[in-house]
């Protein structure tokens, strides 16, 4: 492959949006510069390699990342919580306790039903399970062949580029979540979090107030 295609392919990994895979890649090399041009999957991963090793020479504070099955320019762990103090993403998209572990149950779990879903939670699952579709965090994969042919769950690549996951594999062990949990830095963010949903409740719950004083006047 020539050289010149390890700057197209960074450029075109900068410029995504989305996690980029390398059939894309390759379709829009291909698609400028013709079907004859030799280029394959392994070259795009080679370049993106020589890519990063380039970024960790010259300590940049990014690289690309392998998520949901392709690849994204992304800040480094090491800036993740300065770039994350700034950011309200995660903050307008935050899940709730229940929905986190109603998540975690069906990443580990899946393809599972709602009736398992609930033996494990001990507690009805609609508006946990209706919340995490609109949010495409999850999806309906199929049915069981069982009686009354329930519906079976699974998580998406909206979940993967959610959780910064390059497929499901990268999940966690049980030891190492046990290990997180541990982190002085995860109990930070933590604790910051859960402040900020405290701070957030009383907004709403203070401006739902002065909307039914103003109704009543």
């Amino acid at each position: 492959m020539d050289k010149i295609y390890t700057n197209i392919i960074e450029a075109l990994i900068f410029s995504a949006d989305e996690p980029l895979t390398q059939i894309e890649i390759i379709r829009a090399i291909k698609g400028i510069d013709g079907e004859e041009i030799d280029i394959t999957p392994e070259d795009v991963e080679t370049s993106v390699n020589e890519l990063n090793s380039k970024y960790e020479s010259y300590a940049v504070p990014f690289k690309i990342s392998k998520v949901a099955k392709g690849y994204l320019h992304a800040t480094r762990e090491e800036y993740a919580k300065y770039v994350g103090f700034l950011s309200s993403e995660k903050t307008k998209r935050r899940l709730s306790q229940a929905a986190l572990e109603t998540l975690a149950i069906i990443a580990y779990k899946q393809p599972i039903t709602k009736p398992e879903l609930e033996s494990i939670r001990g507690v009805n699952s609609d508006y946990i399970l209706s919340t995490l579709l609109e949010k495409k965090l999850i999806t309906i994969t199929g049915r069981t062949k069982t009686i009354g042919r329930p519906l079976l769950y699974g998580t998406t690549d909206e979940f993967l580029k959610y959780f910064g996951l390059y497929n499901l594999t990268d999940l966690p062990k049980p030891r190492e979540i046990e290990e997180i949990m541990q982190d002085d830095d995860f109990i930070e963010q933590k604790n910051r979090i859960m402040m900020n949903a405290v701070e957030e409740d009383l907004v709403n719950t203070v401006e739902k107030g002065n909307e039914d004083a103003g109704e009543t006047e």
